[in-house]
């Protein structure tokens, strides 16, 4: 089914999930939505859920409890698979195997085949700009070329939701502007970005953010919307403002905002 069926469908929907990994918590009744076509980013430490989050949304893994749907699927779901792309934290590429390599190995896990696999291949390495490397063993490149070469391969098969687990780690600022600039384009395709990081300097380029701490989401809001709740333009600030309001409600006593209301 193509994409414009599910136009009327919010592409993610997590209702209440709890994941439990024997007595830890790491997802505690978390409830979201992602919009078509916007940068939603999880923002929090290490630690927080943000990488168990999104493997219950690639149907990596199934939530205690709670329910999760992916472009109109209820995960987890192999008929969603062809359409979304994954950038992992930690390399998945072949060392020992080209760019060209992998960017082919992986296309063809995607389906692709024959004449188009050669042509997304082309048009994958220009993107990234990898088209002079394009025969280099992965064991011979820098690590933010091996970024560079594991976002091609989320993006081979020109996915309509994009998952992005820590993308800019180790990379240098100019290409973290880069792989930003992209993020938005990519957005102004209708394409659909979730993106995991703990840089809040990354969090205002997200339409929306999802603050996440100890598996709970604390808030989750436009960046603006953010700053303007919790009084703070620093959205490191901001970020604790939530998590003081969360222990805070927690531990039972009134926040500022239900004092103000009473």
């Amino acid at each position: 089914m193509s994409s414009s069926a599910h136009s009327d469908v919010a592409p993610i929907v997590v209702s209440d999930v709890v994941k439990r990994f024997d007595k830890v918590t790491a997802l505690d009744h978390v409830s979201l939505s992602v919009l078509r076509g916007e940068t939603f980013g999880l923002i929090g430490p290490n630690g927080s859920g943000k990488t168990t989050l999104i493997r219950m949304l690639l149907g990596l893994g199934r939530p205690t409890s709670g329910n999760i749907s992916v472009l109109g699927r209820k995960m987890p779901s192999r008929q969603v698979a062809s359409r979304i792309g994954y950038m992992t934290q930690s390399s998945a590429l072949y060392n020992e195997l080209s760019i060209r390599e992998n960017l082919a190995f992986f296309g063809t896990l995607y389906g692709l085949r024959g004449r188009r696999l050669k042509e997304r291949i082309a048009a994958t390495l220009s993107l990234v700009e990898l088209a002079a490397r394009a025969d280099s063993p992965i064991q011979t490149l820098s690590g933010g070329m091996r970024q560079r070469v594991s976002l091609g391969c989320a993006l081979i098969h020109e996915p309509e939701l994009i998952f992005l687990d820590e993308p800019t780690v180790g990379i240098d600022p100019e290409l973290r502007l880069a792989f930003w600039e992209y993020f938005a384009q990519l957005n102004q395709r209708g394409v659909t970005l979730v993106v995991s990081t703990h840089h809040l300097d990354e969090a205002a380029r997200c339409n929306r953010l999802g603050l996440l701490r100890f598996g709970r989401l604390l808030a989750a809001d436009s960046p603006d919307a953010l700053r303007a709740r919790s009084g703070q333009q620093d959205f490191e600030q901001a970020f604790l403002y939530f998590a003081q309001q969360a222990e805070t409600a927690e531990a039972g006593e009134p926040t500022p905002a239900a004092e103000k209301e009473a």
